[in-house]
């Protein structure tokens, strides 16, 4: 039986294996103390954190919701904008094709316009030439103009004279 004595004695966690009903006793009072703190203390200060977390996401999905409706707008505006700088430019295309399709009919009626000036400007230049020859043909040739004689002129003064 000594044995037994000293082998109690070297082993200290045996003797507390011989008291479980003591250990769980304690631990169930550190358990309530832990709990009856913390319902003490959320009563006191009024804070309870599940419904503050409901709180929070309930705000955080109207937030969500409410950034979403507007990104929904503003992508509303600008599909809005996108299609008017669109008409817009298709506007602006059309014009300018308007504007070549003139600028086109333009150019071909001054093209038109150059060529008879051309050709006027030869024909005068023509013209300028044979009036030059035909002068200088004129000049060449002494002209075959008969002079009356003296007598004649003044017998045709004396028959006007008498008509009158």
């Amino acid at each position: 039986m000594i044995d037994l004595a000293e082998d109690s004695r070297s082993h200290p966690l045996l003797r507390l294996g011989a008291q479980p009903i003591a250990l769980t006793a304690a631990a169930l009072l550190l358990l309530i103390a832990g709990v009856t703190s913390i319902a003490i203390w959320r009563a006191y200060t009024g804070a309870a954190p599940e419904p503050d977390r409901v709180v929070a996401s309930r705000q955080l999905q109207a937030r969500t919701a409410q950034a979403s409706e507007q990104l929904v707008e503003k992508t509303k505006g600008l599909e809005a904008t996108q299609q008017e700088s669109i008409d817009q430019l298709q506007v602006v295309q059309d014009q300018l094709q308007t504007m070549r399709r003139l600028m086109a009919a333009q150019q071909a009626d001054t093209k038109r316009l150059s060529e008879q000036v051309t050709t006027l400007n030869e024909s005068i230049d023509n013209l300028r030439q044979s009036f030059a020859s035909a002068r200088a043909t004129e000049a060449e040739t002494p002209s075959v103009t008969r002079r009356k004689p003296a007598r004649h002129h003044a017998s045709v003064r004396k028959r006007g004279k008498s008509r009158s």
